[in-house]
């Protein structure tokens, strides 16, 4: 095997949850353009056929990605009628700013469902068809509020750090079992998330100077992360969060 060949994603079916914009559309149509075949998730149906008419081969699964019953029969039935989920990305997220004292206790249950209940539910569900087969690769969507806290998002701040050691639970229990398991921790990036913040000059301000890198992410720069972990390249990496951020959790 060539060193490049170990990039290679040729012939491997990737499940993306949340993929119809934003970082899982980007990542859809990167990993497509590394030779997999792509199979985009989301609740909106409509959204999900226009953006599957972006990526040539691409699929669609719509499921609601906090319904745990919903979610094992979607990818129960696709396993049985179009073949093997053989990397899942749960990329599905969700952002609420509040200051903390004023909260939304609605809003937290949400973010909680969302943002890592799902992870588990999506996971658990193509875990065990990966388990039998004695392969997989799955990377969960953190965040640099994985590792950094900042004011109004404490709830948020609360579920990605619990993405980050449910990965670590995830390759505790599966490595054995042929699996790897893995996150990325993207920084901030330009993206329909973060509308509000990138719109804000005094924000975008103070971003650039607290970034070593000196500016926002693109969406296309965590395409390289993403077809590391998916590919045979990363075969000996399990539990581990990658931050892509342009080094701001390297600096002061």
């Amino acid at each position: 095997m060539s060193d490049l060949s170990l990039f290679s994603l040729k012939d491997r079916r990737a499940l993306i949850t949340g993929s119809s914009q934003g970082i899982g559309f980007a990542l859809a149509q990167g990993m497509a353009n590394a030779g997999a075949k792509i199979v985009l998730n989301g609740r909106d149906a409509t959204k999900l056929q226009a953006a599957s008419g972006l990526i040539p081969g691409s699929e669609s699964l719509a499921f609601d990605v906090t319904d745990h019953d919903a979610v094992r029969k979607a990818v129960d039935r696709f396993e049985k009628e179009s073949g093997p989920i053989d990397i899942l990305i749960n990329n599905a997220g969700m952002q609420h700013r509040t200051a903390l004292e004023d909260f939304p206790a609605d809003a937290f249950e949400r973010l909680l469902q969302t943002n890592i209940a799902s992870v588990f539910h999506v996971g658990q569900a193509v875990a065990r068809h990966m388990i039998e087969r004695g392969c997989g690769k799955i990377i969960n969507i953190a965040s640099v509020q994985t590792a950094l806290a900042r004011p109004g998002i404490a709830p948020y701040t609360a579920t990605k750090g619990a993405v980050a050691n449910l990965t670590k639970g995830m390759a505790t229990d599966w490595a054995r079992l042929g699996l790897q398991c893995n996150a990325i921790a993207p920084g901030y990036f330009d993206t329909p998330l973060n509308a509000a913040l990138v719109a804000d000059p005094e924000f975008s301000a103070w971003l650039e100077q607290r970034t070593p890198a000196g500016r926002w992410g693109n969406v296309e720069e965590l395409v390289g992360a993403a077809v590391f972990l998916s590919s045979d390249a990363s075969s000996f990496v399990n539990g581990h969060t990658l931050f892509v951020d342009g080094g701001i959790t390297a600096s002061l």
